[in-house]
């Protein structure tokens, strides 16, 4: 192991043993789950085992913690995503329901759009939902928005644009 891996593999050693515990500690009051709280920390690692240069890192403590709060807000989108399609196929008759397979399938796709999404205003990205999950025309959803149809046709485009983008 060259002298730069060496220094490499002890700094991240040195960030982990220094504040494993105290990231954990945090995680666990912030989402109430221990089991959640252990996988978020495990990944922050992650995040931190991929910087190309922890030498820089002046403040692990707010670096951690700036991972570490994206996570949990991907964590807790994902869950509640996951929550309003469960409710939107409960009410299925049985043969109708997907499977195991299929479920993990559409959300995987719901998780892709959502982050294809991130980002739009929030006007522009219900405008698009309208469209493509409620099937309202440009018309109806201008009135419900209050904004005009053009607008919504715009909002339309810069979502599918989005959504293609993210699949290419």
């Amino acid at each position: 192991m060259g002298n730069e891996t060496h220094r490499h593999a002890s700094l991240l050693h040195h960030l982990y043993a220094g504040h494993q515990s105290w990231l954990l500690d945090r995680l666990r009051r912030r989402l109430g789950n221990a089991a959640d709280a252990e996988d978020l920390a495990a990944e922050t690692f992650a995040h931190v085992v991929a910087h190309p240069d922890p030498s820089t890192i002046v403040e692990p403590k707010a670096f951690l913690t700036t991972i570490a709060k994206r996570l949990v807000f991907h964590f807790w989108r994902r869950r509640d995503l996951e929550q309003a399609y469960l409710d939107s196929i409960a009410g299925l008759p049985e043969p109708a329901l997907p499977s195991e397979e299929e479920r993990a399938l559409l959300m995987e796709a719901l998780l892709r759009i959502d982050q294809a999404l991130a980002g739009m205003p929030p006007v522009a990205k219900q405008a698009f939902l309208y469209s493509q999950l409620d099937e309202l025309t440009y018309r109806e959803i201008a009135e419900r928005l209050s904004i005009s149809a053009m607008s919504v046709r715009r909002y339309v485009t810069q979502g599918i644009a989005r959504c293609v983008a993210a699949t290419l």
